[in-house]
């Protein structure tokens, strides 16, 4: 999530008192789905470890152990009924369930790989384990891709946090990766929409019989 959600300032103090614990519960409340700034804490405890203020491997182990239980419990919250609200939002908007169902179909599709790269992405990283759940991804399949995903998530932001923080500020590191979460949350979007929006807009074109 943004760095605006919650100051440089206060998530250094967070993860300062509360050190690993931080970590794990900023990322598993984060992957539940609920949006707060997990990833920035996660940044955060890195470039710490970089300092000596905190232990590396304990923070990467609470980065993912945090991000497989987070993701586990909003695969069920999808599984039990995350559809019927999504259907319902949706209405408010005025998109149809046919339409949603076009967009379910192609996640369903690229399930493991959204699971499993879900926690690079801005927003994604906190909807992949409900939309998991509502597409009745196999819980087995989603236990791996989840564990995977989390372990190369938090190997790569921890140990980016660690080094880098040694030669430029942390602003800039949570910056960058803010950046490319946007980035890819943007193509993402591109991809999957497009073609809706497309057919969408071909059966309002043709002529009906």
């Amino acid at each position: 999530m943004s760095i605006e959600l919650l100051s440089l300032d206060n998530a250094l103090e967070i993860a300062r008192q509360y050190g690993y614990l931080a970590v794990f519960l900023g990322i598993a409340i984060e992957n539940t789905g609920i949006p707060i700034p997990g990833e920035t804490v996660t940044i955060v405890g890195g470039f710490l470890a970089g300092n000596d203020e905190l232990n590396y491997w304990w923070v990467l182990a609470s980065a993912i152990s945090g991000a497989v239980l987070g993701d586990n419990f909003g695969y069920w919250l999808g599984r039990w009924g995350g559809w019927t609200l999504l259907v319902k939002v949706g209405s408010w908007f005025g998109i149809q369930e046919p339409q949603l169902e076009s967009v379910k179909q192609r996640y369903s599709k690229n399930a493991p790989l959204a699971v499993f790269f879900g926690r690079f992405v801005t927003l994604l990283r906190i909807f992949a384990g409900p939309l998991a759940g509502m597409t009745r991804m196999s819980y087995r399949k989603f236990l791996l891709c989840n564990f995977g995903g989390a372990s190369v998530w938090a190997v790569t932001i921890v140990s980016l946090a660690f080094f880098l923080g040694k030669v430029i500020s942390l602003q800039q590191i949570i910056s960058g990766i803010s950046q490319f979460g946007i980035l890819a949350l943007v193509l993402i979007i591109l991809v999957l929409l497009i073609p809706t929006l497309w057919e969408y807009g071909q059966t309002k074109l043709l002529p009906k019989d």
